[in-house]
């Protein structure tokens, strides 16, 4: 059993049925009233996102969390198929598990398949991947200022805001965390 002080970025537990992970958590006192803790979890069945404040005192049951090496093949409709790099069994996910992150998925792409009590239920994405810039808006002849930004798509449908000197048919790197362009990818 692990207690809700307990909880660190990443921490797979359950809580009332339900299988959760910890995105982001903070410990607050206030006075004289008893600890709690806040944190920001995604449910790993629905993939929806939950904001919850527990007692410091509150017991959870730590859930077993096994990693394997995968590769993602292709997506059918809404079910995403992946590879087990050693034994080649393939397993599927819903895209509504993965969230805005199964935008970032490329086809022969490297993953970690994440099971929680033997099961198979998510994906960790690279920090970062490589995509090619399907759509950029034009950028206006004598805008120098640095830092100045236009929209781009990229070719997984990917929408962030680029420099200025993008244009389509780049290659970049994009961080899969927070969907931001890093640099222009050689």
């Amino acid at each position: 059993m692990i207690s809700a002080t307990d909880f660190h970025e990443g921490m797979v537990f359950e809580d009332d049925g339900r299988i959760l992970q910890v995105i982001s958590y903070q410990h607050h006192r206030k006075s004289q009233a008893r600890a709690k803790v806040g944190a920001k979890m995604r449910d790993l069945d629905s993939g929806s996102i939950i904001e919850r404040a527990y007692p410091s005192d509150t017991k959870f049951r730590e859930v077993e969390v096994r990693k394997k090496d995968f590769q993602y093949l292709y997506a059918e409709g809404e079910t995403l198929h992946f590879m087990d790099v050693e034994s080649y069994e393939q397993e599927t996910l819903q895209k509504g598990k993965l969230g805005v992150t199964a935008k970032f998925l490329v086809e022969n792409m490297d993953v970690i398949g994440v099971f929680f009590d033997g099961k198979f239920r998510t994906v960790e994405m690279p920090a970062n991947i490589v995509t090619t810039v399907e759509w950029a808006e034009p950028g206006v002849k004598g805008d120098s200022v640095s830092n100045l930004t236009k929209m781009a798509r990229t070719a997984n449908g990917i929408e962030l805001k680029v420099p200025l000197f993008i244009t389509e048919g780049t290659k970049i790197k994009v961080d899969t965390r927070t969907g931001e362009y890093i640099e222009r990818a050689q």
